[in-house]
């Protein structure tokens, strides 16, 4: 009676740090996951499958490669890409980041326990977001029209209210508007800084792609509309607080991104820190984010966000360039050369990478570095035996 007593009781708090991997390429094994907090269970490189000099040599290239673009108290930030509208720091980490592979942290080097702006990789979080708004019943379908769901003006035209939800997640919306004080035409030095475009005209909804902050940060403000509170409480509860991520992560919000929302004064969060504010977080916590995709959304015995829209979110659109819903892709391997095709990786300016190779069960975050990670990522496979 005892022995059942304690099968019953002990087996399903194993089975919460204890999954089958579903990786491919990756033997049948029992999953790691880590912890809440800094009680992550580190792997010397042999013991993960790496050969430790090499994985040496990686890392002490990538403590080498420090950014050029952002400099370390952001001054050149309206340089390019515009007006501010939301706050900056006032000082950033230097380059840092980990590699783990089957969630055990086999390299780290520099402060990742720092948060800092993360810029347009916060999109991937949002895209997230729209995968659990679809798993939970809020959006049916991701080719529904926003319209159905969203009644606050910024899809009444006959042009705007043919947009789908995936367009939105392909960047290929053509939205038309204004949003926060920025024209989604991308129009003015003031405004835009270096980023600013020649005019165009529009294309149909889902026809043309366009890497477009106000558009993404409209996406942000429907998903609000429909979540009825705030994103950054979204996805504390359904994302950060299961995966064990740090307190120390925030999404900062433009002080005039506000709507109201039954009622109430809410704010609205932006997918990148283009014009300040934006995600704050550390590449810890990057890394558990990367670990949960690698897991097809699954962290332990929850599934976050379904496996179906895992997949669907990293499998290329038809328009554009090798991009998922708010993801980076390496169909074509043009991306990253040395990498898998069936990698994909979060992005943003600075560089801030989160980059996710399923085929070896391998997650690399690397922030404030100069260039393409494919220079870190080659390095890396190349140390595994």
């Amino acid at each position: 009676m005892l022995r059942k007593y304690l099968l019953v009781v002990l087996l399903p708090a194993l089975a919460c740090t204890r999954q089958p991997t579903s990786a491919p390429g990756i033997a049948a094994q029992a999953a790691y996951f880590p912890a809440a907090g800094d009680a992550w269970q580190h792997q010397t490189p042999a013991e993960a499958g790496f050969d430790a000099a090499r994985l040496d040599s990686a890392v002490a290239f990538a403590r080498t490669q420090e950014t050029t673009q952002m400099t370390p108290n952001f001054s050149t930030q309206e340089e390019i890409f515009g007006k501010l509208l939301g706050p900056m720091p006032t000082s950033r980490a230097a380059t840092n980041g980990l590699v783990l592979r089957h969630g055990y942290i086999v390299a780290e080097w520099g402060d990742t326990q720092r948060p800092d702006p993360t810029y347009s990789a916060a999109k991937s979080f949002l895209a997230t977001i729209l995968g659990i708004s679809i798993d939970r019943g809020l959006i049916k379908d991701v080719h529904d029209p926003v319209a159905n769901y969203v009644k606050d003006g910024g899809y009444d035209s006959e042009h705007n209210r043919l947009i789908t939800w995936e367009h939105h997640a392909r960047q290929t919306s053509e939205w038309e508007g204004e949003l926060w004080g920025k024209n989604a035409n991308f129009i003015g030095r003031e405004a835009f800084g270096k980023g600013e475009r020649k005019p165009r005209a529009l294309q149909a909804p889902g026809s043309y792609y366009e890497y477009n902050d106000v558009r993404v940060n409209r996406l942000a403000l429907s998903l609000l509309r429909v979540w009825q509170k705030p994103l950054p409480e979204v996805l504390k509860k359904e994302v950060m607080d299961p995966i064990g991520a740090s307190g120390s992560w925030r999404w900062v919000p433009y002080p005039n991104a506000v709507a109201t929302v039954k009622g109430k004064a809410m704010p609205s969060v932006s997918g990148g820190t283009r014009w300040g504010g934006g995600l704050v977080i550390n590449a810890r916590d990057e890394a558990r984010f990367g670990y949960l995709m690698l897991r097809q959304g699954r962290w332990g015995r929850r599934q976050l966000v379904s496996s179906a829209w895992v997949k669907q979110a990293t499998t290329r659109g038809p328009v554009g360039p090798d991009y998922g819903y708010l993801w980076w892709l390496n169909t074509e391997q043009k991306a990253w050369p040395d990498a898998p095709a069936t990698s994909y990786a979060a992005l943003g300016a600075g560089q801030n990478t989160i980059w996710v190779d399923p085929e070896h069960d391998v997650v690399v975050v690397w922030r404030w570095h100069n260039g393409n990670p494919n220079e870190l990522i080659k390095r890396v496979l190349a140390a595994l035996k």
